[in-house]
């Protein structure tokens, strides 16, 4: 799949993932080894995305669900932060959603630093809504913000109504 920004959207292979690691580290400082990477890929109920440059091929953007019963589980959403600010986190999350809505679910949840107003905005931008909060969820004891998105086959079922044909 490409996008309009002709980055290139794909589903890895195990080949790829010690590039998913290596943009773990200068995204989120290591948040997943690589044995938590093969975990994501080889789980039936997990879905892994990569986003590579047109130019280099270069692996610039990585987001990952888990399908709980009805509910995507949003666990991972980067973009590497040379290629920010250039609508490719919105491009991948709306991707994310839209498998969601490929897999039949009703809603996607994720939790979100409450310090991440940029990444916050991103999220409302789509329609997801502030549902809690998880105190001192991460590692330095930041909260965490819980976000929900309801009714997806609504959301997107209005999107594809309004683009043309």
């Amino acid at each position: 799949m490409t996008s309009g920004l002709n980055y290139q959207l794909f589903s890895p292979q195990k080949s790829d993932l010690a590039q998913f690691v290596a943009l773990d580290q200068r995204c989120l400082g290591g948040m997943w080894s690589l044995a938590g990477y093969e975990r994501e890929w080889e789980s039936p109920n997990g879905f892994l995305l990569g986003l590579r440059s047109p130019t280099s091929h270069q692996l610039i953007g990585m987001g990952a669900f888990w399908q709980i019963l009805e509910e995507a589980h949003i666990t991972l959403l980067a973009i590497d932060p040379q290629f920010r600010q250039q609508g490719l986190g919105k491009y991948l999350l709306n991707s994310l959603l839209h498998l969601a809505y490929q897999q039949q679910l009703e809603r996607a949840t994720l939790e979100v630093r409450a310090s991440n107003l940029a990444a916050i905005h991103l999220y409302q931008q789509l329609g997801f809504q502030v549902a809690g909060r998880r105190k001192r969820y991460y590692p330095d004891q930041e909260d965490a913000l819980i976000l929900w998105l309801n009714q997806l086959p609504r959301v997107f079922a209005a999107q594809f109504a309004n683009q043309p044909q």
